[in-house]
């Protein structure tokens, strides 16, 4: 998958997080506040999600006889301009006869594929954005082993369910415009403006978003008033 509107590499300079696709997937003015301007605030949710992930990639890594499991793998993709790093990387091993689509592991006989795996403390969204961040993971991964990364897989905790995901064409393709998307975003000067949304209710960063002034200059007002109660003359 060769998109032209994407150059045929980056430098070490400008790659960005893959997180960032999250984010911008997610919500455009979230991600102008995080990457662009620098803004940051814990919620239940973050915080909880950082317990995870820190849980997670301080556990050991795991050998077994046809199964490596590598937690907090770095990642990095020079073509799709991406570093990063992994939750977690299975590597099965698979029959000899499915070595033209497999790795040698440093250390280790036969062949092995990886397969992705991220953590997510809360429970599947509507959006494809965890989807697609899961897609870039798997990207930086066939780059660096030179071996496809056909699946992932998605945890979340809440309600502990793992989500097998396919790497199909479709997402590859969904994940290459939003790679598009963000740059064009990230060299503009205008940046993305808030949205009211149901999922506000869940962004650590709503009070610095304020997505109910965003819509108009008549809504902006309705929420100014909406703060104050209305004066009352004071009875005679």
């Amino acid at each position: 998958m060769a998109d032209p509107c994407l150059p045929i590499s980056f430098s070490e300079d400008e790659l960005i997080p893959i997180s960032a696709l999250q984010h911008l997937l997610f919500c455009e003015r979230q991600w102008a506040l995080i990457h662009l301007e620098g803004e940051w605030k814990e919620n239940r949710f973050t915080a909880g999600g950082k317990i995870l992930h820190e849980k997670v990639h301080g556990a050991e890594a795991e050998t077994r006889k046809e199964l490596r499991i590598a937690r907090g793998l770095s990642l990095r993709s020079l073509r799709w301009g991406l570093i990063g790093k992994a939750d977690m990387v299975e590597f099965h091993r698979l029959p000899e006869e499915c070595s033209g689509e497999t790795a040698k592991l440093p250390g280790r006989k036969g062949w092995w594929r990886p397969f992705p795996v991220e953590f997510k403390f809360g429970k599947p969204k509507t959006e494809h954005c965890d989807e697609v961040q899961l897609c870039a993971q798997a990207l930086c991964l066939e780059e660096m082993m030179s071996t496809p990364v056909p699946k992932g897989a998605l945890y979340y905790g809440n309600p502990h369910q793992r989500c097998e995901v396919s790497i199909d064409q479709g997402l590859r393709d969904e994940t290459a415009r939003l790679l598009i998307r963000l740059r064009e975003l990230a060299a503009g000067a205008a940046k993305p403006s808030g949205r009211f949304d149901r999922k506000c209710e869940s962004c650590s960063l709503v009070d610095q978003c304020i997505p109910k002034m965003a819509k108009s200059p008549r809504s902006a007002r309705k929420y100014l008033e909406s703060l104050f109660e209305p004066e009352t003359e004071a009875s005679s």
